[in-house]
């Protein structure tokens, strides 16, 4: 019999300002990175007030990590040192490997009522820190959803989940992430292997996780080890993102928008940064926006 991933942790996300001065929830991301790993953060920016997410997130740099961008009610304009210009529009998805180094910026625009958005970072190991960047966006309509007998949603965006495969196929990690709505009184389960990290966030509703723990808007639940996932909606319902990985197991040496596995490599990426040496792709040399990362904060 599989055995069901009990629960690790339950915390509830905190309130920071990143970027240029946005107001966020981070759920993942505050000196547990490596309890998480292969993830690193997941921040959710949720408000209905412009002045808390307007001011975006300006030109910045990344190296070693891939950044996941999922936009639920509203529009962010992008643009990045590789060369793509456009709108993450309510339901898209952007998926960007940063490898070796790239520059790029995410600006919320003004939205009627709630904007909503999360991002998550995944690590890449030691063997693909240095990779070349790359860069997808998935509309809307290109993310699969499975719609269960009971009236429960899951919606791929990586991972499978029994005929629903995600758009993104090629990712270094391989990583699962659902984002599932469960009708009042309902039970989901889905198999992981093993030895991988499974954490969920909850977005709106309640209900209870694996060994019958209560959850609630804006619990960050970490499972233990298992082969099953399981859990089950109150009332109300419950919609959730569900997230499962292999962890790397290596040094997580991280400051600001740049993780790599040694300080010595920290001090590399950010000396390049301030020489104007940070870009490694030629298709990227004299990229608008290009060396706006000087300077760029340091975690």
């Amino acid at each position: 019999m599989n055995r069901i991933r009990k629960l690790a942790t339950l915390s509830r996300s905190q309130s920071v300002i990143e970027g240029a001065g946005v107001r966020l929830h981070r759920a993942v991301g505050i000196g547990d990175e490596y309890q998480f790993d292969p993830f690193l953060l997941l921040d959710d920016i949720h408000s209905a007030d412009p002045a808390d997410y307007l001011l975006g997130f300006p030109w910045h740099p990344h190296r070693g990590i891939e950044t996941v961008t999922y936009v639920l009610n509203g529009t962010v304009e992008h643009g990045d040192s590789i060369g793509n210009r456009g709108a993450i529009n309510s339901g898209d998805v952007q998926w960007m490997t940063a490898g070796n180094g790239i520059i790029h910026q995410e600006m919320p625009k003004r939205t009627p009522g709630v904007f909503r958005g999360l991002q998550l970072w995944v690590n890449l190991p030691r063997t693909h820190k240095m990779m070349e960047p790359r860069y997808r966006g998935l509309a809307a309509a290109e993310i699969p959803a499975c719609e269960l007998p009971d009236g429960t949603l899951v919606r791929v965006l990586a991972g499978r989940f029994g005929d629903c495969e995600g758009p993104a196929r090629d990712l270094v990690r391989a990583p699962t992430y659902f984002d599932l709505t469960l009708p009042p009184g309902q039970t989901f389960t889905h198999p992981f292997p093993s030895g991988h990290t499974v954490f969920a966030y909850v977005l709106e509703g309640s209900g209870a996780f694996g060994d019958e723990s209560a959850v609630a808007h804006r619990n960050v639940a970490l499972f233990g080890d298992g082969e099953l996932f399981r859990a089950e909606s109150g009332p109300e319902g419950l919609r959730f993102f569900l997230f499962s990985g292999e962890p790397l197991r290596e040094p997580i040496a991280w400051r600001g928008p740049i993780v790599m596995n040694t300080e010595e490599e920290l001090y590399t990426a950010f000396q390049e940064l301030d020489e104007g040496s940070f870009i490694k792709s030629k298709e990227q040399e004299g990229a608008d926006g290009a060396t706006h990362g000087k300077g760029f904060y340091r975690r």
